[in-house]
């Protein structure tokens, strides 16, 4: 108890903003832009300590030796980075733009360490922090797993997380949204005439969700979904998915989907059928940076999708790499809404923390990283095929790009590309499967 007292008490402090941010970029005519970001994790209790072991609640007694005014690879976000990634993006938005927010505010700690109203505490606090840089843009967001208490047990049907959200978010949704989000934890919204936004609660779907996992449909979603998506056709509308649990398969282990088989199965029978109507799919959940390209039963692409890296640093303290600090901006066909062009941004925490300065930077622009004209599903599916010749420096760029930087000696053979290769070009069970079997690469 006095542990989710404190946490309590530090949740309503506020680091000092942290100023430094890069140059604008250029605009396209004939573009639109929105931002992302993702699982910001706020760890109220970072402090530098001593002790390596009580820097952080989130690195669970595991010893963050390299802990520092931006954080330790062992903890989750302290407030001083958020404050910082929001800082250094603000002076890059433009009027016109919008931000997608794929979930997950709280810290990764026990379940005793949280309760339902320090849930809504940190979602609070991020909101509020997000509001207070971008006062003038529309932000869209989605539900993450560690957005409920207990964690991923999220319910399909009303309940007090979902109306605090609905509450917090109404400056950004309007009513109808509000309705569905605050029933179901879902909601979809025009962005502007043309393009629709439909923010899914992927967490129906996750494995660990317990509460869910002998419904069909929970929450009415999937019917839902699809009567959206037919509305969506009807108005020759094209939509954006975001939502914070992906679907496919996960590339850092093999053979395992990001939610349960069967829904998975599902949701991309959905998306094959409505691949004419959605424009692009934005995740994020990993922590890292991937792709992936929806091919139809014909293996033929048919949409794109997007898994941003995460704003949080931490990693397990077994676990070989983790992720820098990352945000990034997405460019998009203002005729089809297709997405022509990511610009992702990164701090290398390290450097961060010995100069006790973020110097947020540009990793990279992926069509000039990798040679497309662009990010439609025939680039995708050339670029994740050209992963497979031998000796392949794309490959090696896109594991760099998939840890945000973090460590470039760190290679990726043998069954650790197999499952990152199949991961990207193969969404559903039998094509995966066929793909993890006959990889010879």
């Amino acid at each position: 108890m006095a542990q989710v007292v404190c946490l309590f008490l530090l949740l309503l402090c506020a680091a000092a903003p942290v100023s430094a941010a890069p140059t604008g970029s250029g605009y396209l005519s004939g573009t639109g832009r929105f931002w992302h970001i993702t699982d910001l994790h706020l760890d109220p209790t970072y402090h530098l300590a001593q002790d390596p072991s009580k820097v952080c609640f989130s690195s669970k007694g595991a010893p963050a030796t390299q802990a520092g005014l931006y954080g330790d690879f062992l903890c989750d976000s302290p407030y001083s980075l958020i404050q910082s990634a929001f800082a250094n993006m603000a002076p890059l938005t433009q009027p016109q733009d919008f931000i997608i927010w794929t979930g997950d505010s709280p810290p990764h700690v026990p379940p005793d360490e949280l309760s339902t109203d320090l849930v809504i505490q940190v979602i609070s606090n991020m909101t509020q922090t997000i509001t207070h840089h971008f006062p003038n843009l529309t932000v869209f967001p989605a539900l993450g797993n560690h957005d409920y208490w207990p964690q991923d047990q999220m319910p399909d049907s009303s309940n007090a997380i979902y109306k605090a959200a609905a509450a917090l978010w109404k400056a950004w949704l309007d009513p109808e949204a509000l309705s569905t989000l605050s029933e179901g934890g879902f909601y979809s919204q025009l962005v502007k005439p043309g393009l629709r936004l439909v923010s899914l609660n992927t967490i129906l779907y996750y494995g660990p969700d317990k509460v869910t996992s002998n419904m069909t449909d929970p929450a009415g979603q999937f019917e839902w979904l699809e009567k959206t998506l037919e509305k969506a056709a009807q108005s020759q509308e094209k939509v954006y998915v975001i939502a914070h649990v992906p679907v496919g398969y996960l590339p850092f282990v093999g053979n395992t989907t990001a939610i349960t088989v069967r829904h998975n199965e599902r949701l991309v029978a959905i998306f094959r059928k409505y691949s004419h109507v959605v424009a692009g799919q934005f995740y994020g959940h990993t922590h890292r940076d991937s792709i992936m390209v929806l091919l139809d039963e014909h293996g033929n692409p048919v949409n794109s999708l997007f898994v941003s890296p995460a704003v949080t640093p931490i990693k397990s303290f077994w676990e070989p790499y983790s992720n820098n600090p990352g945000f990034r901006m997405y460019l998009y066909n203002n005729k089809d809404y297709g997405v022509m062009d990511i610009w992702q941004y990164y701090l290398n925490l390290t450097e961060a923390n010995e100069k006790q300065r973020s110097d947020w930077r540009l990793e990279y622009i992926m069509t000039e990283a990798f040679g497309l004209s662009d990010l439609q599903p025939k680039s995708l599916l050339q670029l994740g095929l050209s992963f497979m010749l031998p000796q392949t420096k794309a490959f090696d760029k896109y594991f760099s790009h998939f840890m945000v930087s973090y460590d470039n000696s760190i290679v990726c053979h043998g069954s650790c590309k197999v499952h990152q290769v199949c991961a990207v070009l193969y969404l559903d069970e039998l094509s995966y499967n066929k793909c993890a079997a006959s990889a010879d690469w």
